[in-house]
């Protein structure tokens, strides 16, 4: 059974185009406007607009990440599934319109740190397809040079993904920190999901927030299920956008990329004039387990799945408002689409045929200051030679 929150979610299909402006000449619309489901408020007296206007240019660049997230993480499974990636790989399939609606709203001062699910965003960050899939197969063209894996990569002003449960969450508070102190102007996204959200840490961190007004942008993507439980048997309340109790709240649907860019410009715009945090609960749902270990159906019945990804997938809804107010023809997201799957295809070719690091290379980059020439192995008889060979960001 579906938790409540996604059944309400799902319960009414939005009125898709409200308007469209059309370019007579080419007979194409150049924005369209839509109307997203409600967005709950929790110590606001206003809300972002229901009413969203997305160009021509900007849907087809949202569109664009959708797809690619979704065929990247397509191939991470299979690399996974032919044993390639070994390790832990935590598919964000279904999730794509909270990432790519978020960072199209985000400006170039402001920061992301995320938990398992971080492949789309270390990609939406800048870096290409080929790195991820390095990474993830453990080779030297990787993000890390194939020593991170699946959570480990970074960006500038992307700090990753993190193996401990909502560890991230103080993390991110300690860099929108940073950014207060340091005047930059920019806010950090904390990323955590619906089970880590019953972490001590993450209320802790709500106080500190709040406390200091840090421009923290708290936010819980609730998929339904924390590993294999969900979310109604393991949360007494499950309205995470309240849980800060005095940090303001804002619940959004999680599969309409559109209104995720909203609530985010609207939390970033509240950070950045002086309140401090926000909690932003995106209600969402991934279609595979909780990694690739977890088949992800003993909890949950295959009709669940198939009920979201035909009812509320992020990809087909959006694709369908695009072609219904003209902004792309069927023509012109086929030729994005077959270029989006031979760019994946490329790069899983290169990362199966990289080579991996050599072993004189895993003592490097562990410092960003490299303070002492020798580290430790195994034992303390036989030190191992420090060197810098990468670039460190976020410094």
């Amino acid at each position: 059974m579906i938790p409540n929150c996604f059944r309400t979610a799902g319960a009414q299909i939005s009125r898709r185009n409200v308007i469209s402006f059309f370019n007579k000449k080419n007979n194409y619309a150049t924005e369209a406007s839509f109307e997203t489901k409600p967005f709950r408020l929790h110590k606001l007296d206003s809300g972002p607009s229901n009413h969203v206007t997305v160009t021509k240019n900007d849907a087809l660049e949202i569109y664009k990440h959708l797809h690619t997230i979704r065929r990247l993480e397509t191939s991470a499974g299979n690399l996974y599934k032919e044993k390639i990636v070994r390790g832990f790989c935590h598919l964000y399939s279904g999730q794509e319109a909270c990432a790519v609606g978020m960072k199209a709203a985000m400006r170039p001062q402001d920061a992301v740190i995320t938990a398992y699910r971080a492949h789309g965003w270390t990609y939406l960050m800048g870096i290409e397809p080929v790195g991820v899939l390095a990474e993830l197969t453990g080779r030297q063209l990787g993000n890390a040079r194939g020593k991170g894996g699946s959570m480990h990569m970074y960006a500038k002003n992307f700090y990753g993904g993190n193996g401990i449960v909502g560890a991230q969450v103080p993390l991110g508070v300690g860099i929108a920190f940073a950014q207060k102190y340091l005047n930059t102007g920019g806010v950090c996204l904390s990323l955590y999901g619906d089970g880590a959200a019953n972490q001590g840490q993450v209320f802790e961190v709500y106080n500190m927030a709040k406390l200091w007004d840090i421009p923290c942008i708290f936010v819980c993507e609730n998929n339904g299920y924390g590993m294999g439980t969900s979310v109604e048997r393991a949360s007494a309340s499950t309205e995470y956008y309240t849980r800060g109790d005095y940090v303001p709240g804002i619940w959004v649907d999680g599969m309409d990329v559109l209104a995720v860019r909203e609530a985010t410009k609207f939390a970033i715009e509240h950070c950045t004039s002086g309140k401090g945090p926000i909690i932003l609960e995106t209600a969402t749902y991934r279609y595979s387990g909780h990694s690739m270990s977890d088949p992800g159906t003993s909890y949950r019945t295959r009709d669940e799945i198939q009920e979201v990804r035909q009812t509320r997938d992020p990809l087909t809804s959006f694709k369908e408002r695009l072609l219904s107010t003209n902004l792309a023809t069927a023509d012109e997201l086929k030729t994005m689409e077959s270029e989006i799957r031979k760019k994946i295809d490329d790069a899983v070719k290169v990362a199966k045929a990289d080579k991996e690091i050599p072993l004189s290379e895993l003592s490097a980059d562990i410092y960003a200051n490299c303070l002492e020439k020798e580290i430790r192995s195994v034992t303390p008889f036989k030190s191992l030679s420090h060197v810098r060979l990468s670039t460190p960001v976020n410094l």
